[in-house]
Formats: C-alpha cells, sequence, structure tokens
C-alpha cells in the first residue's frame, strides 16, 4: 500500500513543482500558455508569482512525504494539497463558459484526478496504518 501512497504523492509532487516553478519564473508564459489558464480572470504577476510560491511550498511537503511516507507527513502534505485542489476543481467547474467541448472535460477530468489522488493518500495512509497495528499509527518509517 506503501507504494500506491507514494505514487499518489509523486504525480502530485511533479505537478506542484511543474506548476510552482513556472508560475514562480514565467507566469506571463504560465497565463498565456499553460491550457486553459487564460478562461479565467486578467493576468496579474502578483497572483501569478503568490501562486506560484504557495505551490512550491505545497511541493516541499509532498516531497518530503514521497521520501518519507509517514503518516506525520502524508496527511498534513496531502491535506495540504486537497484544501487547494478541492476548491479549485469546484471553481472551474463553474467558470467553463468560454471553454471548448475539449478543454472542459479535459480540465474538468484532470482537476477530479488530482484532488482525488490528495484524498486517496490519506485514505490508503489511513487504511494501511490501521491495518499495521492501531498502536503503530505513525512507526512505519518508509
Amino acid at each position: 500500500m506503501t507504494i500506491l501512497i507514494r505514487l499518489c504523492l509523486l504525480i502530485l509532487f511533479v505537478v506542484e513543482l511543474t506548476v510552482g516553478v513556472w508560475n514562480q519564473l514565467f507566469p506571463e508564459s504560465f497565463y498565456n500558455d499553460f491550457p486553459t489558464v487564460d478562461l479565467t480572470p486578467a493576468f496579474s504577476e502578483h497572483y501569478a508569482r503568490d501562486f506560484g510560491g504557495a505551490t512550491l511550498g505545497i511541493a516541499l511537503l509532498l516531497g518530503l512525504a514521497v521520501i518519507r511516507p509517514r503518516a506525520a507527513f502524508v496527511i498534513p502534505a496531502a491535506a495540504a494539497y486537497s484544501l487547494f485542489s478541492l476548491p479549485h476543481f469546484v471553481f472551474h467547474l463553474g467558470h467553463m463558459h468560454n471553454a471548448s467541448t475539449l478543454e472542459a472535460v479535459t480540465l474538468t477530468t484532470a482537476n477530479a484526478v488530482v484532488a482525488a489522488l490528495g484524498l486517496a493518500a490519506i485514505a490508503l495512509t489511513l487504511l494501511r496504518d490501521r491495518a499495521a497495528s492501531p498502536l503503530a499509527v505513525d512507526s512505519n518509517p518508509m
């Protein structure tokens, strides 16, 4: 089960690292070139860089949890990601008016998958640790 947890976290880490670096270093390019971002409000370098920094912070937590998938790391990292991804998913559901059908389907599917991965990492960690021992909730070193 730890392999599945790591896979969920690794996918989210790569996504967050990519988006965070792109927003921090090239905010206007992210707005202009990342698929469907231009469907939302006008470009703001300030918000793009703030979002990039916050995304890199979440990527750091996810990266630590990939390396050490203990409940003490996985649950806060996946919860932090979920606190972003779930409202993000809902926002985009309500802002599809200028999207093509392909863009709407792709965006909705991608946002749903990554939101589910954050929740899956939490659920899998709780199941793994409960199965290991009710007293050993955070004793798994890997």
